[in-house]
């Protein structure tokens, strides 16, 4: 709160596998001003390029970056660890933020980053996440069986980061997603009739949404 008015939570926003920070910011665009209006969004690309076919190429024009890569049985993951040093550095550069915002593979990064933080071993260099916004995300180790080295314990004890995950009844993440809100305190949830996308929000929703935001622009 600032001279009485509302500050807006400043949110790192990080994008779904091959797709970019522009189109993510479109995605979100979509949701209605009542809530677009209270946050400040700051979009990133990931640092790789797509080494592979995207799937929103028939909707948005290139180009196209993911976070970082994994084998076909994902039990390895490569260049995560330089993938959270830059968020990291992009943080310190441009922040402070409040929170993070993450879609799907940005989601997997954004639920584990309250973890990686609290065990000291990532965003050591930035204050402390207040909280997250999860879409279609999940943990590493519910995604089959692999998980990058540097979460190996981002989980291992419940997470007191709060936490509002937007769930999709025909997302085939659901049953992960469910998981996940599992290892936060107190998570706060959003269903959808949707698969796996970035949904438009009910009126209901912004009411959900609406109350958990209020939490941060006091702070």
């Amino acid at each position: 709160m600032e001279n009485g008015i509302p500050k807006k939570p400043r949110i790192l926003c990080l994008h779904g596998f091959r797709t970019s920070g522009e189109i993510l910011k479109k995605q979100i665009g979509r949701w209605p001003e009542s809530i677009l209006g209270k946050l400040d969004l700051d979009f990133l690309d990931a640092p790789f390029p797509a080494l592979g076919k995207s799937d929103v190429e028939a909707f948005f024009d290139p180009p196209y970056y993911e976070w970082y890569q994994r084998n076909e049985d994902c039990t390895q993951y490569i260049n995560f660890e330089q993938s959270i040093a830059y968020i990291e550095d992009y943080m310190v550069t441009h922040g402070p933020f409040d929170g993070l915002l993450g879609f799907s593979q940005g989601a997997f990064i954004a639920a584990a980053s309250p973890g990686m933080q609290a065990e000291g071993v990532a965003f050591t260099k930035v204050p402390k996440i207040k909280f997250v916004i999860l879409i279609a995300g999940a943990k590493f180790l519910g995604f089959k069986f692999g998980q990058p080295k540097l979460a190996v314990n981002a989980f291992s004890s419940p997470v007191q980061c709060p936490s509002l995950h937007i769930i999709g009844e025909n997302d085939f993440l659901k049953e992960q997603g469910m998981v996940l809100l599992e290892s936060f305190v107190d998570p706060v949830v959003i269903y959808h009739s949707k698969g796996h996308t970035i949904p438009r929000i009910d009126e209901r929703g912004q009411e959900t949404m609406l109350s958990f935001i209020q939490k941060f622009q006091m702070i």
